[in-house]
C-alpha cells in the first residue's frame, strides 16, 4: 500500500511520523519545503501537487487547519480519484462538509472516511493518539490496518461524519475543562495555596481531567506551548456552536466559551497558544501562576503498542471483525 500524506503541521507531522516508523510506503505534501525535506531525509517520498498525490498512492490522508482548506486539495486531487483509491480526512473539520465532499469521492468510485484524531500532539508523536473513524463498517474493517499504524484506540463511530461530530465535542469539552482549570488554579493562587499542592489535589481527586493532568503542567512551568493555537481552538468551538444550532439546542456555557477565548486572542494574538487564556486572570488579579517542578513540554511516556480497535460498552463485537 502506498500513503500519501497531505498536511505536516503539529499533528499531522507527528501522525506521518508514524507512518515512517511503522515502515509505510508514505509520500508526503506540505507548504513548508523544509518540512518536506526533513521527510524525505528519513525516508520519504516529496510529492508535486494534490494531484500527483492521489494519481499515485492508494491512500491519501489529509490533516489541515480548515474545511476551506480542506475542500481547496480535494479540488486538486478529485480528477485523480477513482476505484481503489481512498481519502482519510484526518483534520477536524465540519461533519456537513465531509459529507459533501466524500459523496464527491464516492461518485468518483472512491472511498472517504473522516477520522479525526483526539489526545494531543504528545501522544500523536508516540503513536499512543485516539482516532474516530466514520465510515461503513466494510470500509472501516479496510482502513483499520493502517489505523491502527496511526493511533492506539479506534473507535468506529457510525457512517461519515459521525467522527468529526464527536471530535469537535470533544474539543469543546477539552477548552471548557482548560478554562475551569485556568480559574481554578488563580483562585486557589489568591486564597494562599500552594500551587504544586493544588496540582498533586486536583489530579488526585474528582475534580481531575485530562486537559488538568496535561495542560496545567504546561501553565505552571510558564511555557504554556501546547501546541494548539487560539485561532484553531476557535475553529473547533465554532463547529461545535454550529452543530447545536443546527439542532435548535440553546446552549448556554458554549457562547461565553466562544467569547472568553476570542478575548483571548484579540489580546495576545491569532496564534497564541490555547493555554496563554490563564494571561486574562493572571492580569486581573496580578498573580502569577507558576511552580517549579513541572515540564516545559508534555512527553508521552506510555510504551508504543500495537492499535486495536474500541468497542462502546454493551456493543457487541461485530461478526465480520472476528
Amino acid at each position: 500500500m502506498k500513503v500519501g500524506f497531505i498536511g505536516l503541521g503539529n499533528v499531522g507531522g507527528k501522525l506521518a511520523g508514524s507512518l515512517l516508523r511503522n515502515r509505510i510506503d508514505l509520500t508526503v505534501l506540505d507548504r513548508n519545503a523544509q518540512v518536506m525535506a526533513d521527510f524525505a531525509a528519513r525516508g520519504a517520498g516529496i510529492a508535486e501537487n494534490a494531484a500527483a498525490l492521489m494519481r499515485e498512492c492508494d491512500v491519501v490522508i489529509t490533516c489541515l487547519p480548515s474545511p476551506a482548506i480542506s475542500a481547496a486539495i480535494m479540488d486538486e486531487m478529485l480528477p485523480e480519484v477513482g476505484p481503489g483509491k481512498t481519502w482519510l480526512e484526518m483534520s477536524t473539520t465540519d461533519e456537513a462538509e465531509i459529507r459533501r465532499l466524500a459523496a464527491l469521492v464516492e461518485q468518483k468510485g472512491g472511498t472517504a472516511v473522516d477520522c479525526p484524531v483526539s489526545g494531543g500532539c504528545h501522544r500523536a508523536d508516540t503513536g499512543n493518539i485516539s482516532i474516530f473513524a466514520g465510515c461503513d463498517r466494510q470500509t472501516f474493517e479496510r482502513v483499520l490496518p493502517l489505523l491502527t499504524r496511526l493511533g492506539r484506540r479506534v473507535l468506529h463511530t457510525g457512517a461519515v461524519g459521525t467522527a468529526s461530530t464527536l471530535k469537535v465535542m470533544t474539543n469543546y469539552l477539552a477548552t471548557a475543562n482548560l478554562l475551569t482549570c485556568c480559574e481554578a488554579l488563580v483562585t486557589m493562587k489568591a486564597a494562599g495555596m500552594d500551587l504544586a499542592t493544588t496540582y498533586e489535589a486536583m489530579k488526585i481527586s474528582s475534580g481531575t481531567s485530562f486537559v488538568h493532568e496535561t495542560e496545567s503542567q504546561l501553565i505552571l512551568n510558564g511555557s504554556r506551548d501546547v501546541s494548539f493555537t487560539m485561532d484553531l481552538i476557535l475553529k473547533d468551538l465554532g463547529l461545535f456552536q454550529t452543530i447545536a444550532e443546527r439542532n435548535n439546542v440553546p446552549l448556554e456555557m458554549s457562547p461565553m466559551i466562544i467569547d472568553i477565548m476570542k478575548d483571548g486572542q484579540s489580546r495576545y494574538g491569532e496564534r497564541a497558544n490555547t493555554d496563554d487564556i490563564i494571561r486574562r486572570l493572571e492580569e486581573a488579579t496580578g498573580l502569577s501562576i507558576l511552580a517549579e517542578g513541572f515540564p516545559a513540554e508534555l512527553i508521552d511516556d506510555e510504551p508504543e503498542e500495537p492499535g486495536y480497535e474500541v468497542f462502546p460498552p454493551g456493543r457487541a463485537r461485530p461478526v465480520a471483525a472476528e
